[in-house]
C-alpha cells in the first residue's frame, strides 16, 4: 500500500497534499519572446488534474537574453509577466496543486547563438564550457553581480505578485550560481571567490535578499547538486556545509540533484539515461538530510511509486521529484494513490524526445505520450460513430492504436502472426539496461485486454481475412524486417541479425564483429560486451550511435569504452570470410576484423506489401509506424495514436 507518498506535508508554512513534485523542466511551449501560452497552461494543468503535489516551472529567466536558458525560457524579468503566469497559477490551483517558478541563469553554460541572442555570456570567471560549444563567458564585475543579485530578488517579487505560491532558485548542475559555489568554476579573489566564505557569498546574498522582500512565510526552495562529480569541483562533504548555511539563511527546502553539464560522461547525471540505476541521486540525499532540518525533495529515476514510497519510509528524502515520468503520464499521482500501478504508462528514460528535443531547439514531447504539448487537441472523446477497426501488427504503433481506439469505444481486434505482442520492442527489452521497454510493452498490452480488443495472435492478415472480418477502418501496423546487406559470405552459418541474437534465436561466439553502430549496434555491443564478449563494432559514418540523442549517446560511448568495445568508424565490411570480416576505410586500406560470429544491425525494411493489396479493398485503409518508415518508438506510438483519435 502506497500511504507515505500521499500523506501532506509543508514547505514553510505551504502545505502540500501530496510528497510528489513535478521538477522544473524546459517545455519550449511559452512564447518565442518567454511569456506564458495557452499551450503551456494546458501543459501544466493536466499534470495539477493528474493529481500532482507541486509543479516548478521551467528555468524562469532573471536576465533575458544573456540569462536565458535555450531560447524561449518563461520569464520573471519584467511586469508585464506578470498578467500571465497570474493565469497559469489560477490555471492549477483549482485542482489542489501548488506551483513555483524556478529562478534562472545559465552563466557559463550557455551559448551566444542558440540562447544570449549575440551579446556575451558570463560568468564568475572566464572558463569555456565545453558542452556548449566553448564559449569563453565574460568574467563578471562587482557591480555586474551586485545587479544580478537583485534581478534574482526581484523575479522573486514577481513570482509572489502573479500568485504563485513558492519559488526556487537553481543552484544546481553547473548554472550560474553553482558557478560561484565552485571552486571548478570560481577562480576569482575578490569577495565572490577565493575561499569557501567568498563563494558563498553570491548565493547567500540572493537568499537573503529574497526573504526581505517575499517575507517570512513565502517558501523559498534551492535547487542543489549534492556532487558536482568532476575533480576540482564540490563534493557530497562540500555541500553538507552550504545545505546548512542555506537553511541559516532562510531557504525552507532543497531540491537534491547531481552533477554539471562536464561531468563526465556529459550531462548524463542531470538526465539519468535507461541504463543508469533507478534513484541514483537518493545516497545524496540522505546525505544532505541529515545535516539540515527542512525537507529535502531529491529526483533521479523515482517514477515507480512503490520504489518512491520506500525512500520517503526509509527516511532519505521527505519528496520526491518526478520529472519525465510525469511527461509520460501526467495522472500517475492519480493511479498511484488508487492503486492503479498498472495502469500507469511508463517513462523510458530514454531522453530522446524530451531533452532531445531540446537539444534540437524544438519544444519538449514524450515517444510514449502524444498528447504532451496538444493536450487539448489530443482530449480522448468517444467517437461520432463506432466503428469495426481491424489493427494488423501487435508492435507499439498498433497497439497504441487499439488502446485509443478502445477508449474512443470503437469496436477493436487485433491480429498479430507472431504467438506475442510487442513487435521489435521484444528484442530491444532483452539487455539488462532496457528493461523500462519491457514495461512499457507489459503496459500496452494490459491496456488493451483490460479495454476488451479481441486480440488473434498467431494468426497472419491477409486480404481474405480482412474480406471476411468485414472492417470500417484497417489501421496496417506491419513494422519492418532487419534489412541483409548484399554482402559475400552474408549466408554464413556464424552470420546473424541482431535480433537473433536479442531472443535467442542463434548464440553469439566469443569473438563478435557487428556490422552497424548505429542505435541497434551500438546498444548490442555493450550488451554482448556485458557478457564478456569481445566485441568489434564497424561502422561507415564518423561515429557510432548517432542515431541517438546526444543524452543517452554520452553515457553508450562511456560504457563501451569501459568494456573495451573496438570501435572502426568509416569502415565498410566488403565480405565475410571464415577468418572473420573484410572491411575497407574511406582511403581504401583493407583490415581482415577477426569473428566467430557476425551481427548484422544495418538497417530495417518497411513491410508495406499488404497495404498494396488492400488499397481499394476497405472503406479506410491506414498505416502507422515502421512500416510507413522504419524508426524510434516515437513514431509508432505517436502514429497509432494520431490515427486511432482520426477515425
Amino acid at each position: 500500500m502506497i500511504k507515505k507518498l500521499f500523506e501532506p506535508i509543508r514547505i514553510g508554512k505551504l502545505e502540500l497534499k501530496n510528497r510528489i513534485v513535478m521538477p522544473a523542466m524546459c517545455s519550449k511551449l511559452g512564447t518565442e519572446f518567454g511569456a506564458v501560452s495557452d499551450k503551456l497552461i494546458d501543459f501544466y494543468v493536466e499534470r495539477a488534474k493528474g493529481g500532482v503535489g507541486l509543479i516548478v516551472i521551467e528555468n524562469t529567466c532573471i536576465d533575458w537574453p544573456v540569462g536565458k536558458a535555450g531560447t524561449s525560457p518563461i520569464r520573471a524579468d519584467d511586469w508585464k509577466f506578470v498578467d500571465g503566469l497570474h493565469d497559469l497559477a489560477e490555471a492549477v490551483h483549482p485542482y489542489g496543486t501548488k506551483i513555483a517558478t524556478q529562478l534562472h541563469h545559465p552563466g557559463r553554460q550557455s551559448s551566444t547563438l542558440a540562447c544570449a541572442e549575440g551579446q556575451e555570456l558570463v560568468a564568475p570567471s572566464a572558463i569555456p564550457c565545453l558542452p556548449t560549444g566553448g564559449e569563453m563567458p565574460k568574467a563578471l564585475t562587482t557591480e555586474e553581480i551586485e545587479g544580478l543579485i537583485g534581478k534574482y530578488v526581484m523575479g522573486a517579487i514577481i513570482t509572489r505578485a502573479a500568485g504563485f505560491d513558492a519559488v526556487e532558485i537553481q543552484g544546481a548542475h553547473g548554472y550560474l550560481i553553482t558557478q560561484f559555489m565552485s571552486p571548478y568554476s570560481n577562480k576569482r579573489t575578490d569577495e565572490y571567490g577565493g575561499d569557501f566564505v567568498g563563494r558563498m557569498k553570491f548565493p547567500l546574498k540572493i537568499v537573503e535578499g529574497m526573504r526581505a522582500a517575499v517575507g517570512p512565510d513565502f517558501p523559498i526552495i534551492f535547487r542543489l547538486s549534492a556532487d558536482e562529480y568532476i575533480e576540482g569541483g564540490l563534493t557530497l562533504e562540500d555541500n553538507k556545509l552550504i545545505a546548512q548555511r542555506l537553511e541559516s539563511a532562510g531557504v525552507d527546502a532543497l531540491s537534491v540533484v547531481a552533477s554539471i553539464y562536464e561531468s563526465p560522461p556529459w550531462y548524463t547525471r542531470i538526465y539519468p539515461t535507461m541504463g543508469m540505476p533507478v534513484g541514483c541521486n537518493v545516497p545524496l540525499a540522505q546525505e544532505i538530510k541529515k545535516v539540515v532540518n527542512i525537507p529535502i525533495i531529491v529526483a533521479g529515476k523515482l517514477g515507480d511509486p512503490v520504489l518512491a514510497e520506500e525512500v520517503l519510509r526509509d527516511g532519505k528524502a521527505d519528496l520526491i521529484a518526478m520529472g519525465r515520468p510525469l511527461l509520460a503520464d501526467p495522472e500517475l499521482p492519480k493511479k498511484a494513490a488508487e492503486g492503479r500501478l498498472d495502469d500507469i504508462c511508463p517513462c523510458l528514460y530514454c531522453n530522446e524526445a524530451c531533452a532531445g528535443n531540446l537539444s534540437r531547439m524544438w519544444h519538449i514531447n514524450c515517444q510514449v505520450n502524444a498528447a504532451l504539448g496538444r493536450e487539448r487537441e489530443y482530449e480522448i472523446k468517444p467517437a461520432e460513430k463506432i466503428k469495426r477497426v481491424l489493427i494488423i501488427g501487435g508492435g507499439p504503433g498498433g497497439m497504441e492504436a487499439a488502446r485509443v481506439a478502445a477508449l474512443r469505444l470503437h469496436d477493436v481486434t487485433l491480429c498479430e502472426k507472431e504467438k506475442s505482442l510487442g513487435g521489435q520492442l521484444l528484442p530491444a527489452s532483452v539487455p539488462q539496461f532496457k528493461q523500462p521497454i519491457k514495461d512499457q510493452v507489459e503496459y500496452l498490452k494490459n491496456q488493451i485486454k483490460k479495454l476488451g480488443v479481441r486480440i488473434e495472435l498467431g494468426r497472419e492478415a491477409t486480404p481474405g481475412l480482412v474480406k471476411e472480418l468485414k472492417p470500417d477502418v484497417v489501421i496496417l501496423a506491419t513494422g519492418a524486417t532487419p534489412l541483409i546487406p548484399e554482402i559475400p559470405g552474408v549466408g554464413a552459418d556464424k552470420v546473424a541479425t541482431a535480433s537473433d541474437i536479442l531472443l535467442g534465436k542463434k548464440e553469439a561466439g566469443e569473438k563478435v564483429v557487428i556490422i552497424g553502430g548505429g542505435e541497434v549496434g551500438s546498444e548490442l555491443a555493450w550488451f554482448l560486451g556485458g557478457k564478456g564478449k569481445k566485441v568489434t563494432i564497424v561502422e561507415m559514418l564518423y561515429g557510432v550511435a548517432m542515431d541517438m540523442n546526444l543524452f543517452s549517446r554520452f553515457y553508450l560511448l562511456d560504457k563501451l569504452a569501459e568494456l573495451g568495445v573496438e570501435v572502426l568508424t568509416t569502415m565498410t565490411a566488403e565480405e565475410i570470410t571464415d577468418k572473420g570480416v573484410a572491411t575497407v576505410d574511406m582511403s581504401g586500406n583493407r583490415q581482415v576484423v577477426a569473428a566467430d560470429t557476425v551481427i548484422l544491425a544495418v538497417s530495417f525494411r518497411s513491410n508495406s506489401e499488404l497495404e498494396e493489396k488492400l488499397k481499394g479493398e476497405v472503406p479506410e485503409l491506414y498505416t502507422v509506424g515502421d512500416c510507413i518508415k522504419p524508426g524510434k518508438i516515437l513514431g509508432a506510438i505517436h502514429g497509432g495514436s494520431r490515427i486511432a483519435r482520426l477515425i
